[in-house]
């Protein structure tokens, strides 16, 4: 039996359903530990750059139920639930998840060699004295609000922020709605409609400009975003090839 056969319609399926609570349980469990116990979950497991003394791979799976606020967390549960759930009606809830945790852990991969990249661009202008002070006291530097200057400051960002949120998982979800129905129509604003395959094609130009662009003060994680995409289009052309019975044209 095809895995990409419908399987029935639910407003809340399963997946979904269990998902969003996960995230707003872990939500208000870090809110908690931090006005209680003064204890940031974010700073532990939100995903580090691999070279950072943070680092720990299961931030690789922790960092996509971590989110920085409401706002955050509800924009990403949102649009998860939108496209979410027609999706896991579509395939069921084993591949469903099986995709939500690949595309999550795609995007953590992309931002990695993103961040790699551009330590290796950066790190040719820096003393290795300096770099050894960065890495031995640039994360309590910023948490007093201060940073180095220059180089040694972008690269400083780059070892000791951290990156949270669902919206590798959710870009990933995004791309396979627009896969799986194309020419269903949005209504952006609750007033101006596009067809599903355009706004994928949209979202994902956007964020590639974004990415590039890097402007100073913008802390989104436009090519985790696209490595959701990128994960989520090789994960469903693999599922596509080795489906005899997708139905797709």
């Amino acid at each position: 039996m095809s895995n990409f056969r419908p399987q029935g319609f639910n407003v809340l399926p399963m997946v979904t359903k269990n998902l969003l609570i996960i995230n707003g349980l872990v939500f208000l469990a870090s809110i908690t530990f931090q006005n209680i116990f003064n204890y940031d979950i974010n700073s532990e497991l939100g995903l580090y750059y691999v070279g950072s003394e943070q680092f720990l791979p299961i931030q690789f799976i922790t960092y996509m139920f971590l989110h920085g606020n409401f706002n955050h967390l509800f924009s990403n549960m949102f649009a998860f639930w939108m496209f979410g759930s027609a999706v896991e009606n579509f395939w069921g809830p084993k591949r469903f998840l099986y995709f939500y945790l690949a595309t999550g852990i795609g995007a953590a991969i992309i931002q990695q060699l993103v961040y790699y990249f551009r330590i290796e661009s950066i790190s040719g202008q820096i003393d290795p004295e300096s770099m050894q002070q960065m890495i031995n006291q640039g994360g309590e530097i910023l948490n007093t609000g201060r940073n180095f200057v220059g180089a040694l400051g972008d690269i400083n960002i780059l070892y000791n922020i951290n990156t949270v949120g669902a919206s590798g998982s959710v870009f990933g979800i995004l791309l396979a709605f627009g896969m799986l129905f194309p020419n269903s129509m949005i209504y952006l604003f609750f007033a101006i409609p596009i067809k599903a395959k355009w706004l994928v094609l949209a979202y994902g130009t956007f964020e590639l400009y974004s990415g590039i662009a890097n402007n100073a003060g913008d802390n989104i994680a436009h090519f985790a975003h696209l490595g959701g995409m990128l994960f989520g289009f090789l994960l469903i052309k693999y599922w596509q090839k080795k489906d005899s019975n997708t139905g797709w044209q």
